[in-house]
């Protein structure tokens, strides 16, 4: 069964909670900003290991010192679902652990 879109306010609402997330168009996305490439690499690892856990995947996009994803779900038309407010809220979760600003 795929997952319903999500209203525009609702994710908004729910963005508020996640800092450095936006509403980017029919996806929500984020730019982290670490302290090496080292570090970078690190966070982007463990959020392919938390891509893999909920079987949900972003664009996600390793640069010099920074990481940045976005994500929406292809199964409800390329739309904002709770697949993708979960994902964001897991990886704000361990963002800061690598030293992500």
């Amino acid at each position: 069964m795929p997952a319903a879109p999500l209203p525009q306010n609702e994710i908004e609402d729910r963005l508020s909670d996640l800092p450095g997330w936006t509403l980017e168009g029919d996806r929500i996305a984020c730019t982290y900003r670490l302290p090496s490439h080292f570090a970078a690499a690190g966070l982007t690892v463990h959020v392919a290991q938390i891509q893999d856990e909920l079987d949900h995947h972003s664009d996600l996009t390793l640069g010099y010192n920074t990481v940045a994803l976005s994500v929406n779900s292809h199964d409800a038309g390329g739309k904002v679902t709770e697949k993708d407010i979960t994902l964001a809220t897991r990886v704000a979760a361990v963002a800061p652990g690598h030293g992500a600003k």
